[in-house]
């Protein structure tokens, strides 16, 4: 999206923490790709892989690394281009903050604290004796359900639906079709019949959390379901009834975590990967996509069904690569020994 706004390279650079090599008087008006920058835009080189393609954009000046050696081009040297990028497009699109308010096809229950500085869209509900905090955004089609508690610049974005009790910390944000605090999944089976088991609990998420798209995040049956500090959860993400998700976690699309897992603090869970239910992933560990955690993890990095440790996983895949050579040379050797060896049975190579 094009951007109203020019800052001179140098002023730039300050923002950002990092040191100017060129014109500081440079004017800038955009953060592009590098395929796709212009001559007023900014661009950047997150890796030196990449030092070809940014020698051949037509960017005006690049966010780099320090050593990376790029004669010729303006430059803005940071420690964390990465980082540095996030800065950047904040500061070229900052976000519009919505007028506060409660609009007239908003529907607010009996007892609600609503800040003044809230903003609550067309057509959203609030339940009875909800709180909703300061510079909240509460989208259009929201459903905050009875007795919900919503911290200071919290983000609803539209159809979000929370279920009654459901507490939110600060600055968190749920992106369009969330459901938190829905029923767990949990029946007892008795004389063929599956009886529902009440889920009485609540859902807690704590502040600086993120959820993405219709991803879901259930009630506990008695006590709690919580998402710890600064956790970051993608789109299409099922998170289990009485599960515990520790500081700074990562969920990958459609990663799904069963009931009453425990994830200690910055558990990476990548896409398509789950965690059995009951078990508990220790601090750091990182899920490789499509993997099963199905007992106790020590930490680490692990792979596979059942996951486990990533060199393990690598030396087993190594194997199966092999055991159709591995068949033929023990048929070679049966064959030479006069060993009946069963060859050309069905499915065997």
């Amino acid at each position: 999206m094009p951007s109203e706004r020019t800052f001179a390279l140098g002023e730039l650079a300050r923002r950002l923490g990092g040191e100017v090599r060129g014109d500081p008087g440079l004017a800038i008006r955009g953060v592009r790709t590098l395929e796709r920058a212009g001559p007023h835009d900014l661009s950047f080189v997150t890796r030196a892989g990449v030092a070809g393609e940014a020698r051949a954009s037509r960017a005006a000046a690049l966010l780099v690394p320090p050593g990376l050696d790029l004669p010729e081009r303006a430059l803005v040297v940071v420690d964390d281009p990465s980082l540095a990028l996030a800065r950047a497009i904040e500061l070229f699109h900052p976000r519009a903050a919505p007028p506060p308010g409660i609009h007239p096809t908003a529907v607010v229950g009996e007892g609600c604290t609503i800040d003044p500085t809230a903003t609550i869209a067309p057509y959203a509900v609030i339940g009875d004796g909800a709180a909703v905090g300061e510079r909240s955004v509460v989208g259009a089609h929201v459903v905050v359900g009875r007795g919900c508690r919503l911290g200071r610049e919290v983000v609803l974005h539209p159809h979000v639906v929370l279920y009654d009790e459901t507490v939110l910390g600060d600055r968190v944000v749920l992106h369009a079709g969330v459901v938190l605090g829905a029923d767990g999944f949990g029946y007892a089976t008795h004389g063929g019949e599956h009886v529902k088991v009440p889920q009485v609990g609540r859902t807690v998420v704590e502040d600086d959390v993120e959820i993405g798209a219709l991803s879901a995040v259930d009630r506990a049956v008695l006590e709690e379901t919580r998402v710890g500090r600064g956790t970051k959860i993608d789109n299409l993400v099922q998170v289990g009834h009485n599960v515990a998700i520790g500081r700074g976690c990562i969920l990958c699309g459609q990663a799904g975590i069963a009931g009453s897992a425990r994830l200690g603090d910055y558990v990476v869970v990548g896409g398509q990967s789950g965690v059995m239910g009951h078990h508990r992933i220790e601090d750091g560990t990182q899920i490789a996509g499509k993997s099963m955690a199905m007992e106790q993890s020590g930490g680490g990095q692990v792979a596979g069904i059942p996951a486990v440790s990533l060199a393990s996983w690598r030396r087993q895949t190594v194997l199966i690569g092999r055991l159709g050579e591995m068949l033929r040379r023990i048929r070679a050797l049966e064959k030479r020994s006069g060993v009946a060896g069963g060859e050309g049975e069905e499915g065997e190579p």
